[in-house]
């Protein structure tokens, strides 16, 4: 371990933290600050020479501030002779971009890890991409774990009997699915259509729901606009409670305030984007932290071993 060094960012510095507490290796140190006019300055404040160096940060809110930071610091890193830099993005913002669902729009996921790899990354390590196939976006090793393991152990503590698992969406069946067969329940569908971004209308449930426990799984919750909907949309079809589950809890806007005043029981998130004290202190709002499964990912990297495993 002597050859690995962790730095954080500024967007998730505790999940940085605990990924360090959970390696036993104390975090590196990098001097992070803006001048007056919002650029942003890096100094790395030991030396890499030749080091294993894991930068973590997810590109959250303010997206395109973490993005450039990750980048300045990879920069920064390589130019001070860092052996391998691997960018731990638990987070993958711009993911929702991954395809041209219009004329002259772009393909901006894809945009992003260009410019990951012009930067200097040499392996990327994420968490539960919206898209599978963005990991084909990349010209180096991408390593997209699931936060699965980490949520059914939260889930199963609920205790929930005659459960059903939802979908929110048809791409979002494969997730579901993955769910239901560990809990072993049944599966529904949501058919649901987006006229707008981050709005959805509901116009079919597909699977029984009615007397079920319902459980809507999903990789992200950003407004919470479309998630309230199709629970109202369950209960409206006989479902006795509805509750969430999402790796990434953007939460952007007041998300926060509807979801207190909705018909949702409980919505489970991870710790890859650090929460406001708002959501923090939102009693539906459980949290669990994704830190053992990205260090155990990150000291397999390190030790050149399989992280296979992992993957489930």
């Amino acid at each position: 371990m002597e050859k690995m060094r962790i730095f954080s960012g500024t967007a998730n510095l505790e999940l940085g933290r605990r990924i360090a507490e959970y390696l036993s290796v104390p975090m590196a140190n990098a001097t992070v600050r803006r001048f007056a006019d919002g650029e942003i300055f890096i100094q790395i404040d030991e030396n890499v020479r030749g080091r294993d160096v894991f930068v973590v940060q997810p590109t959250s809110n303010p997206a395109n501030d973490h993005l450039m930071e990750l980048l300045i610091m990879v920069d920064a890193l390589h130019r001070a002779s860092a052996g391998r830099i691997t960018a731990v993005i638990p987070y993958y913002g711009y993911a929702r971009q991954d395809r041209k669902e219009a004329g002259r729009t772009p393909i901006t996921a894809k945009l992003v890890a260009d410019l990951l790899h012009a930067s200097g990354v040499k392996r990327v390590l994420t968490l539960d991409l919206h898209a599978g196939q963005i990991q084909g976006f990349f010209n180096m090793p991408v390593d997209n774990l699931y936060a699965t393991p980490v949520l059914l152990a939260a889930v199963r503590k609920w205790g929930i009997e005659d459960a059903v698992v939802i979908s929110p969406d048809i791409g979002g069946v494969v997730r579901a699915r993955s769910y239901a067969k560990r809990l072993h329940v049944d599966l529904a569908i949501i058919d649901k259509r987006r006229p707008a971004p981050n709005v959805a209308e509901v116009h079919h449930i597909i699977g029984e729901v009615e007397n079920k426990h319902c459980i809507i799984v999903d990789d992200m919750v950003d407004t919470a606009g479309t998630m309230i909907k199709a629970a109202e949309a369950l209960l409206a079809h006989g479902a006795l409670s509805v509750s969430a589950v999402c790796s990434h809890g953007v939460l952007s806007g007041v998300a926060v305030q509807r979801i207190q005043s909705s018909v949702l029981a409980r919505l489970l998130v991870t710790d890859t984007i650090q929460l406001s004290p708002e959501a923090l202190s939102c009693p539906k709002i459980e949290v669990r932290s994704v830190a053992p499964l990205l260090g155990e990912a990150i000291r397999r990297i390190c030790d050149e071993e399989s992280v296979s495993s992992l993957f489930v």
